[in-house]
């Protein structure tokens, strides 16, 4: 008989090895995927890792993939430790794009002062969405994970509806976008790669400002009562409320911030939904899970998970594998992690 007994408070190494254990488990179960596809599992991983981080190249490509990844998963894990399950960071991520594709096209400001008003107005897009779903989760009890889920096609849709209508581009053909941004209003890149640099130092500042915020200040203490008992925070003098407010535009915003760096150091126009974001939004809970709500280990799990969206273009291309193997990768990872979490908070004992 297997009996679990509740931890009360997991010890770091447990969770590092349950961790762990769980991340090696989903490379079996992805490895079975790849054999039952026609596809030796140890030629399959080589290829993803000669592919990505055996030169500058790869490299390159694992930070413009990492660079979205980062800046959403470390204001995820602030919203996850806040009991705030924001499962809206795609549409968050359009919200984001749009309001810097309005301010690019249509707002007469000068070149100086054009990017950072992209920037302020992409966070501000990306809260503000996140903030519905909270106001309707204090006021109306409506759970987030609905609300912010459902937000996303209303974020898509809302795309899709102005560069198909009133920012549909002059000289249109075929796809549907927008006109170009003007030069002033396009990120600079590492040279000879699309990795806009100023995103990928925002992403690493915002993740040590963060993890400062968490640890130090009497905003993350506020978070982090909040989210390991509400009741006691209330009881402590607290605004729950307050505190799911400002995580939303937190997370909202951060996530508001990798749709600015998207269209202005990419693809210097609005494009269709899947063409600006390649399931970031989503990619990005699993960057937050493995960093266990510390901002600061985002550093790690985003590259990490950079690794695999650009190692599975990689399996696609070299060796003709399904289009989706990337998602059906990150599904296995995801699912084994939200698994764990049962040895993580249980320790098994065999016997009566």
């Amino acid at each position: 008989m297997i009996r679990f007994t509740p931890i009360a408070d997991p010890p770091r190494g447990r969770v590092a090895w349950v961790t762990l254990g769980a991340l090696v488990f989903a490379l079996v179960v992805a490895g079975l995927i790849f054999w039952l596809a026609g596809t030796n599992p140890f030629e399959a991983y080589a290829a993803m890792l000669q592919g990505t981080v055996s030169d500058w190249s790869g490299w390159a490509e694992v930070l413009r993939r990492g660079t979205p990844l980062l800046l959403i998963g470390i204001g995820l894990t602030l919203a996850f430790r806040a009991q705030f399950f924001n499962i809206g960071a795609e549409g968050q991520l359009l919200l984001g794009a749009v309001a810097a594709g309005g301010i690019a096209l249509f707002t007469p400001l000068p070149p100086l002062l054009m990017l950072p008003a992209m920037f302020v107005g992409g966070a501000l897009a990306g809260g503000l969405w996140a903030l519905i779903a909270a106001l309707l989760k204090t006021r109306l009890k409506v759970n987030e994970i609905l609300t912010t889920l459902m937000l996303n096609y209303v974020a898509t849709y809302l795309l899709i509806y102005l560069i198909n209508g009133p920012w549909k581009g002059k000289n249109v053909r075929g796809f549907i976008y927008s006109d170009d941004f003007p030069d002033f209003a396009q990120l600079p890149t590492l040279p000879g790669t699309q990795v806009g640099w100023p995103t990928l130092l925002l992403g690493v500042l915002l993740a040590v400002g963060l993890q400062w915020f968490l640890s130090r200040s009497t905003g993350g203490y506020e978070l982090r009562v909040t989210g390991e008992n509400p009741e006691a925070a209330r009881y402590a003098g607290i605004s729950v409320n307050s505190v799911l407010f400002k995580m939303a535009m937190i997370t909202g915003g951060a996530a508001g911030l990798a749709g600015v760096g998207e269209v202005a150091g990419i693809h210097h126009k609005l494009l269709e939904p899947s063409q600006i974001s390649s399931g970031y939004g989503f990619t990005a809970v699993i960057v937050a899970w493995l960093a266990r709500g510390n901002p600061l280990l985002c550093l790690i799990t985003a590259p990490l998970m950079g690794i695999i969206l650009a190692g599975g273009d990689v399996l696609k291309i070299n060796m003709n594998l399904p289009f989706r193997i990337t998602d059906v990768f990150s599904g296995v990872i995801l699912m084994s992690l939200i698994a764990s979490e049962i040895f993580v908070k249980n320790r098994i004992k065999f016997g009566k």
